[in-house]
């Protein structure tokens, strides 16, 4: 089942059907340790609290627990709500698709999802979409109400049109939209580029993580040869031969946007890549599941 954006002209009720799936994301398949997934187990110890379903059972306090017969764990100072800040990326390179579904229709997807974990598991979700021309912020929000509607907000913004050119980031907006140690969620299409000024005091404010959609032809150019595809960066379609010059600079264009990627994101664990073929919720899953076995090991 994925989000079809493009159809419906009411994104909360969509994201409504996506909620169940989520739900049972957290309560049977990441459990407590999701939160392990954002800032790790904090080192000082606070109090001893009732032991609830889901927490961690490595905290659980077996003297404790033996004593008053029921299981109490361990809190730390470092436990301490999480704030999700979701940046939107939108541009009209987004519009491609030679599937089902475009690369925005997915990505959006990816972005409701993330604000919907946040939203089960009691966090603060906001976000900023950038599209050329401008954006729209709104600050993080608790609770299931006001985070589906703001998700809601973000998955009915209207689609760059061709042509209009890169997004406008507020970059120094970002740099205080957020309690330090916030989770940063960058989500667009992450063309080769330099790192926007200011990066690296992003990322030393917050745990910055990157997610990009990829469509099949980005991946492989189809073996057919001569084939036709619509380009929404310039709204017109264009014919390729599948010669060797053109899949010569295909090759030259993907090793150039992986290097920029990895450039922004070093930490394979701070990095995204979902397929539009792929589903994206087993997706953050793997991905959340693969951040909780590393922070288990530190």
């Amino acid at each position: 089942m994925s989000l079809d954006i493009s159809s419906s002209s009411n994104p909360l009720a969509l994201l409504r059907q996506l909620e169940w799936r989520v739900r049972h994301a957290v309560e049977n398949v990441l459990s407590g340790e999701y939160r392990s997934a954002f800032r790790g187990r904090g080192m000082e110890f606070d109090q001893v609290v009732r032991y609830e379903f889901g927490d961690d059972v490595r905290d659980i306090d077996w003297n404790v627990t033996a004593r008053l017969g029921e299981p109490y764990r361990k809190k730390f100072v470092e436990e301490r709500e999480v704030t999700l800040l979701i940046v939107f990326e939108d541009t009209p390179s987004l519009n491609f698709g030679s599937g089902a579904q475009t690369k925005r229709e997915a990505l959006l997807e990816l972005a409701g999802l993330v604000m919907l974990l946040g939203a089960v598991n009691r966090d603060r979700v906001g976000f900023v979409h950038a599209a050329p021309g401008g954006h729209v912020f709104r600050e993080p929000v608790r609770g299931r109400g006001a985070i589906l509607h703001s998700a809601a907000s973000l998955l009915a913004q209207p689609a760059p049109p061709p042509g209009a050119g890169v997004a406008e980031i507020p970059w120094r907006l970002l740099s205080r939209a957020a309690p330090k140690h916030s989770v940063m969620i960058w989500l667009g299409d992450f063309a080769p580029r330099a790192q926007p000024e200011g990066w690296l005091v992003m990322q030393r404010r917050y745990q910055t993580m990157g997610f990009r959609v990829d469509d099949p032809w980005e991946r492989e150019l189809p073996a057919s040869g001569l084939f036709t595809a619509y380009d929404p960066t310039a709204g017109r379609l264009v014919t390729l031969e599948g010669s060797a010059a053109e899949k010569a600079a295909h090759a030259t264009w993907r090793r150039q946007r992986e290097e920029a990627w990895q450039a922004l994101y070093p930490d394979p664990l701070s990095r995204l890549v979902v397929g539009t073929e792929e589903n994206r919720l087993d997706a953050l899953v793997k991905f959340f599941h693969a951040r909780m076995r590393a922070t288990a090991i530190r």
